[in-house]
């Protein structure tokens, strides 16, 4: 049994580290299309603002991409120092897909990224329009793969437990690979990346506008952004529900949690838009809700049934008590190898030997759990339901707002007259922060709703966490938050720096053809 506080600080650490990393992942997904896009144009046109689209914002990406390397990096290396254990147990199944996101898309990406800066005046334009669209490519195969790792936490497959080794093993890479949540929180992630880099591209070109500045440079970023942030914001939608559904299917705890449903309802079951969650007396009062929606919505049907909380903890209990057995025959495996009747026995019970390994965190001898402590761990398989029922609202209710901002700019650019509203000009421009809140909003659904498991239904976290001293995760936890704030104030200079100096003087010019090389670096960006 492992120290309530080396849990909480170790969790902290990683969640830390892992949201502020994902700041800079979804502006780098966004902006890297919009680059490849904006250069697209270019070479199909030959005006010149258009490669002074594709420079500026390309350099923004570029100050966003170190930060994201730098970041990831220390990020990763946590598997091995906070999370050790984890890492022995699963880390021939969950190690793969992050080497070859490694080996394949950021060595692509990284490579790619240096010609995309320097190639200016040594590639052809074409030649350069594909090493874009390279560096676009690499950044969403590195969050491919990273979303196929951490799917295989929400749905393990492809694997199983080996007795003799004591730890999981890879039975099928293409089980891993195609993992249907892999395949839906990929679309719907980068579809919200897409989103954060229109916002980002639309509210700096807003503020353009409103100081009269850049204006044919502004105009026709916030156009190219409006009609890519709209398409994305409707995807997201979309691939949402997708993502939602497989929710339903795998890892029906976190689904009753975000609905804050205690008991399950007669199908279909209803939406709940407002209510107050209780964990105390299990109950959600002054629930404001839409009849079947949730039901049509989870199921895709109108019969079958949406389980509540108290339901489901009734069958974590049943799993625990038939995992004790499970439990019990590796602990006479590790003594006794060659024990027949042992090995049998685990293999009759190892589905549900990760639910057995609840009790470790009340006793050290599963079998020796009392009916009063298999209740208490049945119990934690409950998340905490208040902050995930709020931030899944609050993260659904900013997608619908984002697609109304877009449909609303989407209409004003058909008519040429975004530059000419100022009063959508200024929603554009204070909506800047509002993306990245919906995005950390969804991944803490994602990560707090798998809670109390690192992998669903196999490891509990509590077990997962390195055996190492309470004061070194502390410290390395306020290091972490001061190096990580150092980087958020060059961030946040940097950005401010090169959006204040502009794309150049010459960015006004829409008709001026580029020469063959694509021409030299903007005078404001060579400062």
């Amino acid at each position: 049994m492992n120290s309530t506080h080396l849990v909480d600080l170790s969790r902290l650490q990683f969640a830390v580290t892992a949201m502020y990393h994902f700041l800079f992942v979804p502006l780098t997904l966004g902006l890297s299309i919009l680059v490849a896009i904006m250069e697209s144009v270019f070479v199909m046109t030959g005006r010149t603002i258009w490669r002074d689209m594709t420079r500026f914002w390309g350099i923004l990406f570029g100050i966003n991409f170190a930060m994201g390397v730098a970041t990831g990096i220390t990020m990763e290396f946590q598997f091995g120092t906070n999370w050790s254990y984890y890492s022995h147990y699963v880390g021939d199944i969950f190690g793969v897909p992050l080497a070859i996101e490694g080996l394949m898309a950021f060595f692509l990406e990284g490579t790619f990224i240096g010609l995309f800066f320097f190639g200016w005046d040594r590639l052809s334009r074409r030649q350069h329009l594909v090493v874009t669209w390279l560096v676009a490519i690499g950044s969403n195969l590195s969050a491919l793969w990273i979303l196929i790792a951490n799917a295989w936490m929400q749905n393990p497959t492809g694997a199983h437990f080996n007795s003799t080794t004591m730890r999981m093993e890879l039975d099928s890479i293409r089980d891993v690979i195609f993992n249907p949540v892999a395949q839906s929180k990929f679309v719907h992630t980068v579809s919200a990346g897409y989103v954060t880099g229109a916002i980002f591209v639309l509210a700096i070109s807003a503020w353009y506008l409103l100081k009269g500045r850049h204006i044919e440079f502004a105009k026709r970023s916030a156009t190219v952004a409006i009609s890519f942030g709209l398409a994305a914001a409707l995807s997201v939608v979309v691939l949402g529900d997708e993502s939602g559904y497989t929710v339903t299917e795998h890892q029906k705890m976190k689904l009753a949690a975000i609905e804050s449903e205690w008991h399950t309802e007669p199908a279909p079951a209803a939406f709940t838009i407002f209510g107050l969650p209780d964990m105390k007396n299990r109950e959600t009062r002054a629930r404001i809700q839409v009849p079947w929606m949730l039901g049509l919505i989870a199921t895709r049907s109108a019969d079958a049934e949406v389980p509540g909380i108290v339901e489901l903890v009734a069958h974590a209990k049943e799993r625990i008590i038939n995992g004790i057995p499970a439990a019990t025959a590796l602990r006479t495996l590790r003594e006794r190898p060659d024990d027949a009747a042992a090995r049998q026995t685990l293999k009759d019970h190892a589905e549900d030997l990760g639910y057995a390994l609840l009790l470790r965190k009340y006793v050290d001898i599963p079998s020796q759990a009392t009916a009063a402590q298999i209740d208490q761990a049945a119990w934690d398989t409950v998340p905490s339901v208040a902050p995930i029922f709020w931030s899944f609202r609050v993260m659904v209710g900013l997608g619908f707002f984002f697609i109304g901002l877009f449909a609303i700019g989407f209409y004003l650019a058909a008519r040429r007259r975004v530059a000419q509203s100022r009063t959508f000009l200024k929603i554009a421009l204070w909506t800047l922060p509002l993306p990245w809140i919906a995005a950390e909003m969804g991944w803490f659904v994602a990560e707090h709703g798998r809670q109390p498991w690192s992998i669903e239904g196999v490891l509990p976290t509590f077990l997962a966490v390195s055996p190492i001293p309470v004061s070194s995760v502390a410290m390395s936890l306020a290091g972490f938050i001061l190096f990580y704030s150092v980087l958020a104030v060059i961030d946040v200079f940097l950005l401010k720096k090169y959006v204040k100096l502009g794309p150049g003087a010459d960015s006004s010019s829409s008709d001026v053809p580029a020469d063959a090389a694509g021409g030299a670096i903007p005078a404001g960006l060579r400062r």
